[in-house]
């Protein structure tokens, strides 16, 4: 037990002296959410009125509904990012090395999926802070009760991504296939508006939204950090960390690399 506890400690280790080396990667994946924080919700602030939804308990600024879908697009571009990152590691970096040890390589990955989601974590509660002092009504304690829903969440969408990323036969084409499983999974969710408003347009755009993982997310993000609970929600995504967690095996033991 112990040797697989120090693999662990190793690995997180290794992913957070990377992270606070590349610190534009910190910056960078701060921007983006920042700007649709700033820039966007103002622009529909007034054109989007909100009806009092669970776990909302009143009305709400769009600011505050659109923070927990953006708190998931930090874990769903960093989760997308690593995953292409794993995957030269496993051809040529750390990853390389570490799958020669007799330690179990379904662990192993695990282990560098958890690391990427101890960063991800970080990206998101400094998000968070940022919100709170723009003016978006969060309590730090939520955000504390927050964080194991953070690190779940960003499991998810790293093995999700690591699967993508297996059926792909050569890495330059991952941006290109990434753009379009990022963009459709961030939008047709309740990541910027809810569920209902969708239905009301396009009943067909509201099934696939009630079916994407990422919905269930953003959701329970949502519960988290305003201290609710909802059994539906919750139970999806557990079932979701199983499933993304059996697919990321399975594509990544079975993946071989071509550059050309």
């Amino acid at each position: 037990m112990k040797k697989y506890i120090y693999c662990m400690k190793g690995i997180v280790y290794k992913e957070l002296i990377r992270f606070l080396k590349q610190k534009s990667r910190f910056f960078s994946a701060l921007v983006r959410p920042l700007l649709w924080l700033f820039i966007f919700s103002v622009g529909f602030k007034t054109a989007l009125g909100l009806a009092i939804i669970p776990p909302y308990e009143t009305y709400i600024t769009y600011e505050t509904y659109i923070v927990p879908g953006l708190v998931g697009m930090v874990l769903l571009f960093n989760g997308m990012q690593s995953s292409l990152t794993m995957i030269f590691d496993r051809e040529m970096g750390s990853m390389k090395i570490l799958l020669t040890s007799y330690i179990n390589r379904n662990y192993l990955l695990f282990c560098k999926m958890f690391a990427t989601a101890i960063v991800s974590t970080l990206q998101a509660i400094t998000f968070l802070i940022v919100a709170i002092l723009y003016g978006v009504d969060i309590s730090y304690i939520a955000i504390i009760l927050t964080i194991p829903i953070i690190i779940v969440s960003s499991i998810i969408l790293n093995a999700f991504a690591l699967f993508i990323s297996s059926v792909i036969k050569q890495l330059e084409n991952f941006a290109t296939v990434m753009n379009f499983v990022i963009f459709p999974m961030f939008f047709l969710s309740s990541a910027l508006y809810p569920l209902w408003k969708i239905k009301d347009s396009s009943l067909l755009l509201f099934n696939i939204s009630s079916y994407n993982p990422f919905t269930y997310i953003v959701e329970a993000i949502r519960f988290s950090l305003y201290e609710k609970f909802e059994l539906e929600i919750f139970l999806i995504l557990g079932i979701s960390f199983v499933i993304s967690l059996i697919m990321a095996f399975v594509g990544f033991k079975s993946k071989k690399v071509s550059h050309g």
